[in-house]
């Protein structure tokens, strides 16, 4: 291959077998499928009744865990409402229900609650977990669109879903059905994270790695400490602020006044405003920018960065309730933190 012309190896484009762009019929399509599963979620939100609470009032008092079931597509929807239960406060996890009959039924225990996925209700691998449940006084919550199955007869609280069309031309293949299930354990879920008061660092306790873990970051987080600061008293001459500047390599100083509240800040903007003066022999009082922007160390970090990029600077004081410095932070440790 060494000698190989390049323009030998150029793969020329089959035009002819190139897919086809997308037609007004394809739009139309994939707009009435939209179309079908935003009626039946509309659906879903008006038919919530009682049997909703009851089984928000059960899951918050569980002393175990959440145990999500399904079988075919309900169970990769049953997956995922089980990972949004965990990631906000109530311990969760998915059976699959063909191995609970196969020894899997031993993760279920006594302070644990089961919520089982069926559109039809009559999905035979979850007749070993119903039974489990019954036998045993595990609290059953059972999603299903049929209120006379054997799923919803024998759920402690059945959530019935509206018995909307599924969207594909056959009205066969799970799509409104499962996008109901979806829907549903959502406001199952927002509707205890908000009950429960669920902040965003608690949020963050359970998504510490990732884009969603860096902007949980607090200020607190990424900032420098007190003994990192660069300051200096209000009756300070320039050359002795130029000296802490550069030492400190922040590109500002801050300046305090009589109590150790910070009064203003010397940027290198403010430096070279004053370029043509003589600058080392000036008071920092002279030169400062007084009422700089400034955070607290409670603040999210991407609403530092939010203050950075709104005024075109580049570090923020982090001050106490006092107005004294307590920590800096700088536009390059929200770079390193994945923050920016």
């Amino acid at each position: 291959m060494g000698n190989v012309n390049k323009k030998q190896m150029t793969v020329t484009p089959d035009l002819k077998n190139a897919p086809a762009p997308a037609t007004d019929a394809d739009l139309a399509i994939a707009r009435r499928v939209l179309d079908i599963e935003a009626t039946a979620l509309r659906e879903l939100a008006d038919s919530l009744n009682g049997e909703f609470c009851d089984a928000i009032n059960l899951i918050e008092g569980l002393k175990g865990r959440l145990v999500v079931t399904g079988m075919g597509k309900s169970g990769h929807i049953a997956k995922k409402i089980a990972a949004t239960f965990a990631s906000t406060g109530t311990p969760s996890f998915f059976v699959h229900p063909a191995e609970a009959s196969h020894g899997d039924l031993g993760m279920i225990g006594k302070d644990d609650a089961v919520l089982a996925l069926s559109n039809s209700g009559e999905t035979p691998e979850l007749s070993d977990i119903i039974a489990f449940t019954r036998r045993f006084n595990v609290p059953l919550i059972g999603m299903t669109r049929k209120p006379e199955s054997s799923l919803a007869k024998q759920s402690d609280c059945p959530l019935v879903l509206p018995a909307s069309p599924e969207a594909c031309p056959n009205k066969q293949a799970p799509t409104t059905s499962t996008t109901a299930m979806l829907a549903l354990a959502d406001a199952l879920a927002v509707t205890l994270m908000e009950r429960r008061g669920f902040s965003a660092e608690d949020f963050k306790i359970f998504h510490p790695g990732g884009k969603l873990g860096q902007r949980l970051l607090h200020v607190r987080d990424v900032m420098h400490g007190a003994d990192d600061l660069p300051l200096v008293a209000k009756d300070a001459l320039m050359s002795e602020a130029l000296v802490t500047m550069t030492s400190r390599s922040f590109g500002c100083v801050g300046v305090l006044g009589d109590k150790g509240e910070l009064i203003g800040i010397v940027t290198d903007g403010d430096l070279r405003r004053h370029m043509a003066d003589n600058l080392v022999a000036m008071k920092v009082t002279d030169v400062m920018t007084t009422g700089p922007k400034v955070t607290h160390e409670g603040a999210l970090a991407v609403e530092a960065l939010a203050i950075m990029n709104d005024r075109s600077i580049t570090a923020l004081f982090v001050l106490d309730d006092a107005g004294v410095p307590a920590g800096l932070v700088h536009i390059h440790d929200l770079l390193r933190s994945g923050v920016a």
